[in-house]
């Protein structure tokens, strides 16, 4: 009978901290740039193509068993994703998609919405009220701005723009608290907190030049990505410590939905690896 109890006792101790072993690797993909995974552990991925080629941009899909499917098509350049609901959202260069469950799409904030022309649309983040905020990038150097998106896509003001100097080619967002988002800066490799109601900047760390995604752990590690570097950062104290090097151009990350792994998209060599969060 000890024997018995000792053996499940064993049984469940394992079964409580045995781990998932992080998907493999995921090749072929079409310049993806961006990467989401929904509460059904669905993965989807955004791929550029070609750049600048009108409609030969993609999302695909990977399923919990890891079949790969293109699940919305004929987009431009389709970069930051969101989820809100069933609901999947696409920075698509110069406006913001829709996407339903079946893959179907349509606009749902044109360019002609936004304050002015928008140029570069690159990351998408959504709050708990369904609002979402997109970077422009602007030439990738200057003009860039972030916006918001109300509720059902028809208003879009700006939350902060070139007027501040801090505001250069905005891209990686993380909404934080009730009225402050994260955003990397591309070309300043500088990561700020951003105030939603007056566009105030305040330094929070730098050395992420070439700044693409931006994710918080559970733990509250703050984790950003390069593009430029290839390399995946943490911020600590107020600089960029390596968390690991070698992508040829590591894109908008994500966490996984438990938060027990990072999502890396490798544009340039058209992977989406994993990373183990400790």
């Amino acid at each position: 009978m000890k024997k018995t109890l000792l053996a499940l006792a064993l049984l469940q101790t394992l079964t409580v901290y045995a781990k998932d072993p992080l998907p493999t690797k995921i090749t072929g993909l079409k310049t993806p740039e961006s990467v989401v995974q929904a509460k059904d552990g669905s993965i989807y991925i955004s791929e550029i193509g070609a750049p600048d080629v009108k409609g030969d941009g993609q999302i695909s899909k990977v399923d919990k068993k890891g079949n790969i499917t293109v699940f919305a098509k004929g987009l431009d350049d389709p970069k930051g994703l969101a989820i809100i609901g069933d609901k999947l959202y696409a920075a698509d260069k110069t406006g913001v998609v829709e996407v339903n469950k079946d893959g179907t799409w349509k606009v749902y904030a044109a360019g002609t919405t936004f304050p002015k022309p928008p140029v570069f649309l690159n990351d998408l983040e959504a709050d708990k009220l369904g609002n979402l905020y997109v970077s422009d990038s602007g030439d990738l150097k200057s003009g860039g701005s972030i916006y918001k998106i109300a509720k059902g896509g028809a208003r879009v003001t700006v939350v902060a723009d070139s007027k501040n100097p801090d505001i250069l080619a905005p891209n990686g967002l993380l909404f934080e608290g009730r009225n402050n988002l994260l955003s990397v800066d591309f070309e300043s490799g500088i990561l700020y907190r951003v105030n939603l109601t007056t566009g105030a900047t305040t330094k929070i760390a730098e050395g992420f030049a070439g700044g693409d995604g931006l994710v918080k752990t559970k733990a509250g590690k703050t984790i950003i990505s390069s593009w430029k570097s290839g390399t995946i950062y943490e911020a600590v104290a107020g600089k960029a410590r390596v968390i690991k090097e070698g992508y040829k151009a590591s894109a908008d990350i994500a966490l996984s939905y438990d938060g027990t792994f990072l999502l890396v998209p490798d544009m340039k060599a058209g992977e989406l690896d994993f990373i183990e969060i400790k």
